[in-house]
């Protein structure tokens, strides 16, 4: 096991404890990993895990390599500036913070006319929390090959990564990926619901769309084949699967999806400009 490793988690939430799952005797030892949280509770979690903890940023952060930010985006700001004093040429900077800019968080830790470079974006997603997650991820252009390549080992800890050219990506990012499973929990309640209609038991309808959407995916993922060949292959002319989606057509999906996607980018793009002054 590689131990060389020191970790910052600033933030000790729901994905700062997938990450640490997926690092933790992986490649790094828990007294590597320096989880700074107010919450008491939290605390005592991580300290049972053999990690050091802090209620507020310390000077135990100029140890660690890596300082990964989990913050609220409200908050962000505010904490960054609290971390700086602590900062080292050489340390890494991981935010997942929705909506705030590289470019801000580099100013924070360093000025208007020398922000701090080393500054990568992710925007992970839930399913990050059983290791399944899709994270997209933008770096500054001071983040070298190397860096580049511990933030990836370090997010594939939690799921798949992959790399895009900037803030805007990012936001694009987050409208299909990062609010993704939430569309995919509203179609699945909405498929439960009409099976329930059609006469199932809601375990029944539960088990049938949670059953086929898993499979359906898996599917679409080992096809070579695009999603709309695999589409076209289920639909028989006349049929049953032909009748529902012209249904899904005729109540304009499509546009439904694409008008939902710019909504979350064009959000993501206000939260920016919100909380990144």
């Amino acid at each position: 096991m590689k131990t060389e490793l020191s970790l910052a988690l600033i933030g000790g939430g729901n994905m700062a404890n997938a990450l640490a799952s997926g690092l933790i005797g992986r490649r790094c030892a828990a007294g590597n990993v320096h989880v700074i949280d107010p919450g008491e509770a939290t605390r005592e979690g991580w300290e049972a895990l053999g990690t050091t903890t802090a209620a507020a940023p310390d000077a135990r952060l100029s140890e660690c390599h890596v300082w990964f930010f989990a913050v609220k985006p409200q908050v962000m700001a505010e904490v960054v500036r609290q971390c700086r004093p602590w900062l080292r040429p050489d340390t890494l900077i991981i935010s997942i913070a929705a909506g705030i800019p590289g470019e801000a968080i580099a100013r924070w830790l360093g000025s208007d006319a020398q922000p701090y470079a080393r500054v990568v974006r992710c925007m992970p997603n839930t399913p990050a929390l059983i290791a399944s997650g899709m994270t997209g991820m933008a770096a500054l252009a001071g983040v070298d090959e190397s860096d580049r390549a511990l933030a990836e080992e370090l997010l594939r800890a939690v799921g798949e990564v992959i790399w895009v050219e900037d803030d805007d990506a990012i936001d694009a990012v987050t409208a299909v990926s990062g609010s993704g499973p939430a569309y995919v929990f509203l179609f699945l309640e909405s498929l439960i619901a009409a099976g329930i209609e059609q006469g199932l038991t809601p375990d029944q309808a539960r088990r049938l769309a949670l059953g086929t959407f898993h499979g359906a995916t898996q599917l679409a993922m080992l096809s070579p084949d695009s999603p709309a060949v695999l589409r076209e292959r289920v639909t028989s002319k006349g049929g049953t699967t032909a009748a529902a989606l012209a249904v899904f057509q005729d109540s304009g999906l499509p546009d439904i999806m694409r008008r939902a996607v710019a909504a979350a980018a064009r959000r993501a793009g206000e939260l920016a400009r919100e909380f990144s002054v």
